[in-house]
């Protein structure tokens, strides 16, 4: 009997970086069962990535959407918890450090299911971040830990993991970047629909809470983006997070002139707009490593990063949230040669974690090969 899979996900980054697994599970024949939790509670940012990421729509969607985080989480165990007695898999798949990988994984834990962790191992080492606490109570509960690199696999042994349950496998958000930028390149019409050229302007994403949920920090990052924008004379687009928009409306904060808020992009878009940005601010993890795979210049808006690969090849900048260091850092980050090594594996990672899950495609088997 073949091995049946739960992948658990809510949220735009969970589904870019299980969509080459699914894929791979289709591609092989292998059963799953795909449960959205609806932690990201717009179509925009959500659903329609299914859609573009040509994968089969999901089996269950719960629909959670916003709340605390106790409460998000507590309502998501309880509902994953009903589906995994009905579905009965093998292995339950969570990614990263969300609310829904928390959820998902105690879940699995309880009722005894194999927990397997994709992007296992990473650290920020900053326990004021909520995602700090999700990724590590998730590695230590799951039974198949899928760490992108050596370094990351370290740390999960350095914290008392046993070996046999750490599998090194690459970064998917490799796979995910690779099948889809010429997808993208020939398919998106986003710089023709926002009227700018490659190159010639900047991308900025800010939605994390540690960011956004504070007014004067909020309004310090704008100040130092739209600074760079007016030295250098180049728009900054600013897709939107809900979240993000609904702060600036309750702290009563003005987006400076030189930042263009515009819609959510689907992934396509989004992608396009970063492999053609001239550089990229941004607060997200998964951002930090798109860039890095697409070559393209990257500043955090924070004082840490659970991605130091990028910093390390010089692909990526910590900036934090202040105007001056902001700028002097957008500068630095503009000079540098953009042919940096790649940190996160080869885009076979699903193959590898299909592998790992004792799952013998001929896929998986090439790459044991």
């Amino acid at each position: 009997m073949s091995t049946h899979i739960a992948f658990v996900l809510g949220t735009r980054p969970e589904i870019i970086k299980l969509a080459p697994v699914i894929r791979a599970c289709v591609d092989g024949d292998v059963p799953f069962t795909v449960i959205h939790t609806g932690q990201h509670y717009s179509e925009k940012l959500d659903d329609v990535f299914f859609t573009d990421l040509q994968l089969p729509e999901p089996d269950y969607n719960l629909g959670v959407g916003s709340g605390t985080h106790g409460a998000q989480t507590g309502q998501m165990l309880v509902e994953i918890e009903q589906i995994l007695l009905d579905e009965d898999p093998d292995v339950v798949l969570v990614q990263g450090d969300t609310n829904s990988a928390l959820a998902g994984g105690i879940a699995a834990m309880k009722l005894d299911v194999r927990l397997g962790h994709v992007e296992a191992g990473l650290r920020s080492f900053d326990r004021d971040m909520p995602e700090e606490h999700n990724r590590v109570l998730v590695d230590h509960a799951a039974d198949l830990l899928f760490p992108p690199t050596g370094d990351s696999a370290e740390r999960l042994r350095e914290e008392g993991i046993p070996a046999d349950r750490v599998s090194v496998t690459g970064n998917t958000v490799v796979d995910a970047v690779l099948q889809n930028r010429d997808i993208a390149a020939d398919r998106s019409t986003v710089l023709e629909d926002l009227g700018v050229a490659a190159g010639e302007f900047v991308l900025l994403t800010a939605h994390r809470p540690g960011n956004v949920d504070d007014p004067e920090r909020f309004a310090q990052l704008l100040e130092g983006v739209n600074r760079y924008a007016e030295l250098t004379d180049k728009p900054v687009l600013y897709p939107i997070h809900p979240r993000s928009e609904a702060k600036l409306e309750e702290f009563g904060l003005t987006v400076p002139e030189h930042i263009r808020c515009i819609e959510p992009l689907n992934f396509l878009e989004f992608l396009h707009l970063e492999d053609t940005a001239s550089l990229v601010f941004t607060d997200s993890g998964g951002v930090q490593e798109e860039t890095c795979i697409l070559g393209t210049p990257c500043v955090t808006l924070r004082e840490n990063t659970e991605r130091p690969e990028t910093l390390e090849v010089g692909s990526n900048v910590l900036a934090g949230p202040e105007p001056e260091s902001i700028v002097v850092n957008a500068f630095e980050m503009q000079t540098r040669d953009t042919d940096w090594d790649l940190p996160f594996g080869d885009g076979h990672a699903a193959a590898r974690i299909l592998a790992g899950c004792g799952i013998e495609t001929a896929v998986t088997s090439e790459v044991r090969a």
